[in-house]
């Protein structure tokens, strides 16, 4: 990846100032390396923008994770233990809208408009396409906003409703792939300055577009049949942008994230390096993270075959630990690592209900984790997900110690989680999967079942790329098997034996093996929404049993109701409520006798646009 120093601009709804009478002395001597929004060329603002709209997706993918089942945090743990028992609370809320506007959208107009000017086409198609992607993963997460007065002139800008947002965002993307289409003319600077997702690649950016117009229009499964353009259902629109998108995993959209400090890696003057994980900040360097039960359910006994997914040893996180007599028989074990099982959310079972499950940790007896002390034993069945560095945290590898006095209190983190792990901003898994639904849904279960399989196939061979990359930079890391690449044999016994078969194929099936391909993203969220937590298409999944025994969640998500939106930040709340209480008159479940509708406390239940029958 080219690292290139970026710049930092104004945010949303900011009014620019004018100096007239001082213009011609301000200009006089302008500095290079601290452009102005005039001044600074539309390739300088790629790698800013990209940055920026990755951390969105990612900060969005992992709070919304852990409403969606698959982890949780330890009893107690503030904003995301409450996400887990669906307690949503306005902390959660925040971090993403204020990345995607103050950090990228504000920069994405301007490179479009001088990119247009110059004739810079793959530049204005890029930025087209960023657009879209972040304005409709704004409208997945809080529905109504501000978009077609964003990022101007507006002080205080009007909303829009979600139609408006989506059928804007799908236009967006038609006219990036038409802009990425034309011939660049010569001389003008080649996409690959500052593009840390495709590397310059035209050809991946077709393919993603044509993904997320694929992606954005299967959201529209409420909808009426019709023309996409028109906010309908459109099959044939999706089956023909998947024909156009990702054919293998060698035109999937990668950010590959380095294990870097370096101060060329300080590239936004925040003596840090921000080319890492954003999901590692949030995750991998903060204990307390642990994989549910069904999760660890999904990935060790799909669909009740008794073949464990090849993928479990690499998500799941392990810790380097002695074999404890009191061990139950279910943890998995090798001789020097053991894995960790997963948190029961959805029954009485709950270690919640018994002041549990406590962090693990290493203390003067020793390792917690199969501990012989009584006090202990309630946490020695779970490993947290919690890895390090060596770039960022100076360690000697990529696994954890929690005292650094000793080699054997090691912890292996998770894939997902780990300060170099990738982000998928869009693949040939998920292309897949979305091709395996719309195929079931048509009847045509033979389609959907290649489809499906080609699915699960190529999300584990994409696993392996990091996986191989981690072992051979530190060959001792293979000791782990979190870290061990997946062998052919694994791979193959799993499809051949784990999946099932054409004739039993079911939606739930599809469903579920694409919330695995295409962990902590919001596309989960948004698929249970679509199908509204139906368990029979999202295997293991209920209400967690702690909701019910907290007041104030039943009175954010009331027993019948499901967690549908993010409520708006409160900087919005705080500053643009008169524009905010007024699109509720275009929203329904909006109550409108309120002083302000999205403060309800049950406004997390409101059904997004694309997620109602409103047409």
């Amino acid at each position: 990846m080219k690292i290139l120093k970026t710049i930092l601009l104004s945010g949303v709804g900011l009014v620019g100032l004018t100096l007239s009478s001082c213009d011609s002395w301000l200009n006089v001597n302008e500095d290079p390396e601290n452009p102005t929004s005039d001044t600074a060329p539309y390739q300088s603002r790629l790698a800013h923008i990209e940055f920026y709209t990755n951390s969105a997706n990612q900060f969005a993918a992992w709070r919304s994770s852990m409403s969606m089942g698959d982890w949780t945090r330890y009893y107690g743990g503030g904003t995301y233990w409450n996400m887990s028992l669906w307690y949503p609370t306005s902390s959660i809320v925040t971090t993403p809208y204020q990345w995607w506007f103050c950090g990228a959208a504000c920069n994405v107009d301007d490179m479009y408009q001088k990119a247009m000017n110059a004739e810079a086409w793959h530049y204005a198609g890029v930025a087209k396409i960023i657009n879209a992607y972040g304005f409709m993963l704004m409208a997945d997460i809080y529905g109504e906003m501000p978009y077609t007065q964003a990022c101007g002139q507006y002080a205080l800008p009007e909303y829009d409703n979600g139609k408006t947002i989506y059928l804007g965002c799908l236009k967006d993307i038609d006219e990036g792939l038409e802009l990425l289409a034309k011939t660049q003319g010569t001389g003008l600077p080649t996409l690959s300055e500052g593009d840390s997702w495709n590397n310059g690649d035209v050809d991946k950016w077709i393919r993603l577009g044509n993904l997320l117009k694929a992606r954005y229009c299967l959201k529209l499964s409420k909808k009426q049949p019709g023309s996409y353009s028109e906010g309908k259902y459109d099959v044939d629109a999706i089956l023909a942008a998947l024909a156009k998108g990702p054919q293998s995993n060698s035109d999937n959209t990668v950010v590959w994230h380095t294990d870097d400090n370096s101060a060329t890696h300080d590239n936004l003057g925040w003596d840090e390096p921000v080319d890492y994980s954003p999901l590692y900040s949030v995750c991998g360097m903060n204990g307390g993270y642990m994989v549910t039960k069904m999760l660890y359910d999904n990935l060790t006994n799909f669909a009740g075959y008794g073949v464990e997914d090849p993928r479990a040893d690499r998500i799941i996180p392990w810790a380097l630990s002695k074999k404890s007599d009191k061990a139950v028989k279910e943890i998995k074990w090798d001789g020097n690592w053991r894995r960790s099982l997963g948190v029961d959310m959805t029954s009485d079972a709950c270690p919640n209900f018994q002041g549990g499950p406590l962090r693990a940790g290493y203390g003067e007896s020793g390792w917690w984790i199969d501990s012989e002390e009584p006090s202990r034993l309630g946490d020695t069945v779970y490993v947290e997900c919690t890895s390090t560095s060596k770039g960022y945290a100076a360690a000697s590898d990529l696994l954890y110690r929690r005292n650094n006095k000793y080699d054997n209190s090691k912890e292996s983190g998770s894939f997902y989680t780990r300060v170099s792990s990738p982000t998928y901003i869009g693949t040939y898994s998920e292309a897949c999967f979305i091709k395996a639904e719309v195929l079931f849904n048509k009847g045509d279960k033979s389609g959907a079942y290649e489809a499906y399989k080609e699915g699960i196939k190529a999300s584990m061979e994409q696993m392996n790329v990091s996986l191989q990359s981690w072992v051979s930079g530190d060959q001792n890391l293979a000791d782990c098997p979190s870290f061990r690449p997946m062998s052919q044999s694994e791979m193959d016994n799993f499809l051949a034996n784990g999946i099932g078969t054409s004739g039993n194929l079911t939606l739930g099936k599809i469903l579920t093996q694409k919330r695995i391909a295409l962990h902590f993203s919001v596309e989960i969220w948004n698929d249970m929404r679509r199908y509204d937590f139906n368990p029979e298409y999202f295997l293991g999944w209920a209400v967690p049993a702690y909701h019910s025994q907290v007041v104030k969640a039943t009175q954010a998500i009331p027993d019948g109701k499901q967690f549908r939106r993010w409520i708006q930040c409160s900087h919005e709340l705080n500053y643009n409520s008169k524009n905010l209480h007024a699109i509720g008159n275009q929203v329904p479940g909006a109550d409108m006798t309120r002083e302000q509708w999205n403060a309800a406390e049950d406004a997390w239940t409101i059904n997004v646009w694309w997620d109602s029958d409103q047409q």
